[in-house]
């Protein structure tokens, strides 16, 4: 049994990693579910889980990043297991920049360009979008990304790499319509 000490202690430090991650969850979720509300929800259920869960967090298996972006991973699943299909949403309703800093032109002009990197994007492998999602949306760094895939941090960092290699080269072929 821990004391109101250590409990007051262990909230404390919970709150400030909630602070700490809760806009990274937010924008990884939002990344891959259909609308704002059901990553809201998503996103609340990922901290619930972590907070009924923190005090069998081991720091020696595992960042709290790691742990925490695993939970989040594992909320995903359940959330396509029930609903039965799977979404990604562009990245530009994921922006978190005003649009009141750009023109109307600017803003067509990223708009245009959104599309075509979801476009591309929709064509990687379902790891390697996995692993850009972790690295560009939930900002994860790549022994973080390693930990949660299984795989080594050298190869996620290959992966990465030619990844986004893909990408920039499909960005570069002329293409009409």
């Amino acid at each position: 049994m821990s004391s109101i000490g250590e409990t007051k202690g262990a909230q404390e430090a919970f709150a400030e990693l909630y602070d700490q991650y809760l806009d990274k969850v937010f924008r990884y979720i939002k990344y891959r579910v259909n609308g704002r509300e059901v990553a809201e929800n998503l996103t609340s259920t990922v901290f619930e889980k972590a907070l009924v869960n923190f005090a069998k967090y081991n720091s020696d298996r595992a960042s709290f990043s790691t742990w925490l972006f695993s939970i989040a991973r594992n909320v995903l699943v359940d959330h396509y297991r029930v609903d039965g299909r799977r979404h990604s949403i562009p990245l530009d309703d994921v922006s978190d920049r005003p649009s009141t800093e750009i023109s109307p032109e600017e803003a067509f002009e990223l708009k245009e360009e959104a599309e075509k990197l979801n476009l591309y994007l929709a064509q990687l492998p379902q790891e390697e979008q996995e692993i850009i999602r972790l690295k560009f949306a939930a900002e994860l760094n790549n022994r973080q990304i390693a930990r949660m895939l299984g795989l080594t941090e050298t190869n996620v960092g290959t992966k990465l790499y030619r990844a986004v290699r893909k990408l920039r080269d499909s960005f570069k072929e002329p293409h009409n319509g």
